[in-house]
């Protein structure tokens, strides 16, 4: 029998596919492997200490180490480690969340259906929408718009959903039933002589022209995150979502606000829903929900969107949907506990306090002669790099920043070649300045290498 590595990062190397990688670099290069983490900050297994400038993957609002939530997670698993929601049963934990989650909702909502990832719970969202279409009698109102640079998962549905070229490249993808229009970002998408304003209401039109072409009839849907998280966070110039909503109403189109990255505080409100005044008829929330310490995610809906699913089931006879995990107990038991803490430490006051110093501090990179454009809101931003000598090849710049602030001891990720930063919501003013001290210094280093 061959001898098995015995270093964790060449076993990993040895037995694991990565998210997001090259899995041949990946076997040249190894990974970063972490052993701990404590408030913003995580260690990797020599004992080198990073600011988690992601929050893990934009996920991790009350840090890491909170022992509440080990707490809550341990009471729960010798209690009841594990039931499900299927076939009339479910648990306190379950009842409690969907409970708390309606209260918390930014507009009325009805119902809601627990997963366990915000792919899937975006995936649950388009066939649902998919079998209330076909409860109204009107089945050939199955396409959905999102737009180019959104994402909103991974799985065939949710990836065909996200609009950036490398999720779908020999992954056969998009769906033909998805459709994508412009994307909300002024200084790429805007026309010469273009204000702002009047590129959010060419947003709003070219919007309107897609389903004119296509027909108002066939449109079941538009997805959209308030703010565009992984596509490069993306903020929606003035008057966005004021000119785009008006259209979805006026062909009856469903609404559905992606706040997995957006909602619990991270804009400087509970839901990005609220940061923007948006009126969606279903909400999908993940990440911050339960600080990513157990996978979960929900699906919330209204009662337009739930009457006829409830009426199409009794005409069936049942709802034939369902995952193992969904509601998990465990991870709802630490969901509560999670958005306790948020309240209870007014994490959401927190986020609007600090604010005014990281995105000061953010706008402050552009005075390095790589950055090009910075963007944000609340505790979320990114600086977008560029220089001649990338111009061909696109994220290659992104990729010598990451690695440099990583040597330096921020983790930060690299979308192409826009860095993003959205550090856990307790972070203090001068770690934020640890942050942006960090960035800027490495920044420093790879414009002088070129």
């Amino acid at each position: 029998m061959a001898q098995l590595p015995n270093s964790l990062e060449a076993r990993d190397v040895a037995f694991q596919l990565h998210s997001y990688a090259d899995a041949r670099k990946q076997e040249q290069t190894g990974s970063l492997v972490i052993e701990k983490g404590e408030g913003i900050y995580v260690e990797d297994v020599s004992g080198k200490r990073y600011i988690e400038g992601m929050a893990g993957l934009w996920s991790v609002a009350v840090g890491f180490g909170e022992k509440r939530l080990v707490e809550a997670a341990a009471r729960q698993m010798e209690k009841l480690p594990y039931y499900h929601t299927f076939t009339f049963k479910t648990h306190g934990p379950s009842i409690e969340l969907a409970e708390k989650l309606i209260e918390m909702a930014p507009v009325p909502m009805s119902k809601v259906y627990f997963t366990n990832s915000g792919s899937e719970a975006n995936d649950t969202a388009i066939k649902l929408i998919w079998y209330r279409s076909n409860a109204l009698g009107q089945p050939e109102r199955k396409k959905i718009i999102s737009r180019m640079r959104g994402y909103h998962g991974v799985t065939v549905a949710s990836a065909s959903l996200t609009g950036l070229p490398n999720n779908h490249k020999s992954f056969d993808l998009p769906l033909p039933q998805i459709l994508h229009t412009t994307s909300p970002h002024y200084r790429t998408m805007k026309k010469d002589g273009e204000s702002e304003a009047e590129f959010a209401r060419r947003c709003a039109q070219d919007l309107e022209d897609l389903i004119l072409a296509e027909g108002p009839e066939t449109i079941a849907a538009f997805f959209a995150e308030p703010v565009m998280g992984a596509g490069g966070v993306v903020v929606p110039p003035d008057g966005y979502w004021q000119a785009v909503q008006p259209v979805l109403k006026k062909y009856g189109i469903l609404f559905v606000a992606d706040e997995v990255i957006c909602g619990f505080g991270r804009t400087g409100n509970m839901f990005g829903t609220e940061t923007y005044n948006l009126q969606p008829d279903m909400m999908t929330l993940s990440k911050a929900l339960s600080s990513s310490y157990q996978p979960i995610s929900a699906l919330l809906i209204n009662d337009t969107v739930y009457e006829p699913i409830a009426d199409e089931s009794h005409r069936i006879g049942v709802l034939g949907h369902g995952y193992t995990g969904s509601g998990h107990p465990v991870a709802a038991a630490v969901a509560l506990e999670n958005l306790k803490i948020i309240e209870e430490r007014d994490l959401v006051g927190h986020v609007r306090e600090i604010a005014p110093t990281f995105q000061k501090r953010l706008a402050g990179l552009a005075d390095n002669p790589l950055v090009v454009e910075t963007r944000g809101i609340g505790l979320i931003g990114a600086a977008e790099l560029q220089h001649p000598a990338h111009s061909d090849t696109p994220g290659s710049l992104g990729a010598a920043a990451n690695a440099a602030f990583q040597e330096n001891g921020l983790i930060s990720r690299a979308m192409l070649d826009a860095m993003a930063f959205c550090p856990p919501l307790i972070i203090t003013d001068g770690q934020v300045n640890d942050l942006f001290d960090i960035a800027e210094e490495s920044l420093k280093k790879v414009a002088a290498s070129l």
